[in-house]
């Protein structure tokens, strides 16, 4: 009864989101984990490629990796749970030198953040020397810290523009690079990375769904190859094709993107259907339930970052948040 109590508005938001059956299996691990919340002072982040039970059962803070950046930096908790990936509990480190901050899974990686060294970096300084470097937060902090400015999918082209250069280096999304090329006057080298989700995405695929589905809206997130954002009706980031589902309610959407993040977007627009062309992150997928609640009953895996990497590493992140401070 204790848990049918305290968990009875997580119930209510599970509705719907998962069936009956597993929301009862679930409830008892979501009450454990906001008991741990209490116990530690703890927040758990998480970013829209979380499994619905996570985003809406147990989440405090929600968002895309530039809203979790910002919200990380805010946050007056003592622990900080990081439901994503390893460059995002990194970031969050950064942003909290003094607090704990944890991730579930020590696997949970990233193909893009894994495709570039700090070294590569440095290399690239040494053949185009006083170009500066923006960097994808999609990065290790150690590529951050040798970066100029880091920036997201959500402001990758006002970053850029802030610059006032004629060129600049852009790491290490091959295709979120290009489009923002194609977005600006700024002559844009490219790094030749990608993710291994949205690179999987095809052209053929999408006009595929318009033949099948007639009037069908198709928006697609800009790491994805040019021919599939040449297909798109929108491109734009997390938080970008959210915000136009919300604003456009389009009687069907192809959201081209972690299918998992269809699935929280689908819970909060009832009135728009989804259908899923559905490549999920591998290691999106190794944070449970069960992987926050452990992490949090026995203070594990802490993220730890050197602090002559994390202070170089949050002038590059400061200086993102600080360009959408001046634009509001």
């Amino acid at each position: 009864m204790a848990v049918e109590i305290t968990t009875s508005p997580v119930h209510l938001r599970l509705r719907g989101i998962v069936p009956d059956v597993e929301a009862a299996i679930l409830e008892p691990i979501i009450d454990q984990i906001s008991q741990l919340k209490q116990d530690r002072n703890a927040v758990v982040l998480a970013h829209n490629y979380m499994t619905p039970d996570i985003f809406h059962g147990v989440a405090d803070l929600r968002g895309d990796s530039l809203q979790l950046a910002r919200l990380a930096a805010e946050t007056d908790a003592e622990v900080i749970v990081l439901a994503g990936v390893h460059f995002m509990a990194e970031t969050a480190k950064i942003a909290n030198p003094d607090k704990t901050v944890l991730i579930p899974h020590t696997e949970a990686g990233c193909s893009l953040a894994e495709s570039i060294t700090g070294q590569d970096v440095r290399l690239l300084r040494q053949r185009y020397p006083g170009v500066p470097v923006v960097t994808y937060v999609n990065t290790s902090a150690e590529v951050k810290a040798e970066s100029d400015i880091c920036c997201t999918s959500s402001n990758a082209v006002q970053i850029v523009e802030s610059l006032n250069t004629d060129r600049v280096i852009f790491l290490p999304d091959q295709y979120l690079g290009r489009w923002v090329a194609s977005q600006t006057d700024t002559d844009v080298i490219l790094w030749h990375g990608s993710c291994e989700v949205h690179e999987r995405f095809t052209a053929a695929e999408l006009r595929d769904y318009r033949t099948l589905y007639p009037g069908i809206q198709i928006i697609a997130h800009p790491e994805c190859p040019p021919d599939v954002l040449a297909e798109a009706d929108f491109v734009g980031s997390t938080s970008g094709m959210i915000n136009w589902v919300k604003t456009e309610s389009p009687t069907q959407v192809v959201m081209v993107t972690e299918c998992s993040m269809s699935d929280n977007v689908a819970i909060e627009s009832p009135e728009t259907e989804f259908l899923r062309p559905c490549n999920l992150c591998p290691h999106m997928k190794r944070i449970t339930l069960e992987g926050i609640r452990d992490s949090l009953r026995h203070l594990q895996h802490e993220v730890v970052v050197d602090p002559d990497i994390a202070e170089r590493a949050k002038r590059a992140v400061d200086r993102m948040l600080a360009v959408g401070q001046k634009t509001g």
